[in-house]
């Protein structure tokens, strides 16, 4: 199983190296071309405006979408979250391109600037205790699901913040920052 990360902007080392560690050999994706022989895709956290316009300068969009969910299982974190969402609150004049592919709205930073960004223990009952340390960075909100969508995890205040949609993943958190990797195995095996 070849599992590639998107490597266009964002922080897809981290992912890699929590792959290496887990004994995958990462692919770094950036052209369509190195997206045929994945089977899974990582869209790191970064910004995501500037992810969504390089995939669509490269060619990437509809390689992606075509795959998405069906011979490609893909997670995104942060940035692509929002990129894997149907619709995206939030967005600046101009607009953004994004994936589309998975049932779930999704707001922009919802907590805040920079400075908001914060670190919480979050249970995900899936991937039993003790609870993942969450780091937030300008992070996204999930602010509503479709039918096919099971929530993973919540904030103590109830924020959606990890879903799925068959091999779709999201969490608006950064689990390759955590130094725990059961988010990643959990992934390896959609």
């Amino acid at each position: 199983m070849a599992v590639g990360v998107l490597a266009l902007q964002g922080d897809f080392r981290e992912h890699a190296a929590v792959l290496h560690q887990l004994g995958a050999a990462p692919v770094e994706v950036r052209l369509p071309r190195q997206l045929a022989g994945v089977s899974h895709l990582i869209i790191p956290g970064g910004e995501s405006t500037t992810i969504g316009r390089l995939l669509d300068r490269y060619g990437m969009l509809e390689p992606i979408r075509a795959r998405a969910g069906r011979d490609l299982a893909i997670w995104g974190t942060c940035a692509g979250a929002i990129l894997l969402a149907r619709q995206v609150l939030d967005v600046k004049k101009g607009g953004q391109p994004t994936l589309a592919v998975m049932d779930i709205t999704v707001r922009r930073n919802a907590y805040g600037s920079q400075l908001d960004s914060f670190e919480t223990l979050l249970p995900i009952p899936l991937l039993g205790e003790p609870p993942l340390r969450g780091v937030f960075i300008r992070a996204p909100q999930i602010e509503t699901v479709g039918k096919g969508v099971e929530v993973l995890a919540r904030l103590e205040e109830g924020a959606i913040v990890a879903a799925r949609q068959g091999r779709l993943l999201v969490t608006t958190f950064h689990p390759e920052l955590a130094a725990d990797d059961r988010v990643h195995r959990y992934f390896l095996e959609l």
